[in-house]
């Protein structure tokens, strides 16, 4: 019967990042037999001495963020104290940055967590605009801080991405004349932003034309004919006037200025 091995995550906050790094470490390995013991919000110096004794009993070995010194210091005293292997997640990177740098660190537990906090917001929105691109599911467009709404070839689905990289939950809706606005879109839910998305006729012509050879289509389908476009563009101007929402001309507008400018009028 093989015994069950145990890796200590111990940490003066929360101790996210030393056991996502025991995990990423873990699945390198056949480590069925192997459990992450965690322990957070580390504070004093018998906790230490106590959780060096329990790994030094059970054989395991110890990974550490505690940014703390006096704490960092005694729990590489008691480790090489009692033969018990610690590894220092974040010291070496701190170190790093005084050598290289000139600063020293706040000191402060709990600023990894704040990090993984961020880290955790950006994959939900990431999600999100995944989960509710292109009008998918109305419900996104009243969770969403910000609502794209524009005619096909605008940029509306590389821009929710772009925006939910930055922890901005984004939706985006296509307008077509054949199609009414859902009821999601017409209400009023604070917070939310609704973003109009426009483009000249002469350079969505060109877009949606090279789009239809890429899928090998003909170029003189209605899709991509000037007369169509047109009337696509009028009929998003009219939605986006009775929304009266802020509308942006992405003509030949990289995506991350546009980003810009909708991040500015988040912060407002």
């Amino acid at each position: 019967m093989t015994t069950q091995q145990t890796i200590y995550v111990c940490s003066d906050a929360v101790g996210e990042t030393a056991e996502a790094v025991a995990k990423a470490t873990l699945r390198q390995f056949s480590s069925e037999q192997v459990r992450i013991k965690r322990y957070g919000h580390l504070r004093t110096e018998d906790e230490i001495v106590k959780i060096v004794k329990e790994a030094a009993k059970t054989g395991g070995f110890i990974s550490y963020t505690l940014v703390q010194p006096e704490l960092r210091e005694l729990m590489r005293e008691e480790s090489v104290k009692r033969g018990v292997r610690a590894v220092d997640v974040m010291g070496p990177m701190m170190q790093a940055f005084v050598d290289t740098f000139g600063s020293f660190p706040r000191r402060e537990p709990g600023l990894l967590h704040s990090i993984d906090e961020a880290y955790h917001r950006r994959i939900e929105a990431i999600e999100f605009a995944v989960k509710y691109d292109d009008g998918k599911d109305a419900r996104g467009l009243v969770q969403a801080q910000v609502v794209l709404i524009g005619v096909s070839r605008t940029s509306k689905t590389p821009l929710s991405v772009f925006l939910s990289h930055k922890g901005i939950k984004t939706a985006n809706l296509p307008l077509m004349p054949e199609v009414n606005p859902p009821e999601e879109l017409l209400r009023q839910e604070a917070g939310r932003l609704i973003v109009g998305l426009t483009m000249q006729p002469e350079h969505l012509l060109e877009i949606r034309t090279e789009r239809l050879k890429a899928l090998g289509l003909p170029a003189s389908a209605q899709y991509a004919s000037q007369d169509r476009i047109r009337e696509e563009l009028d009929y998003a101007s009219s939605v986006m006037a009775a929304l009266n929402c802020p509308v942006i001309d992405v003509t030949n507008r990289a995506i991350e200025e546009t980003a810009g400018i909708i991040i500015e009028w988040l912060s407002k």
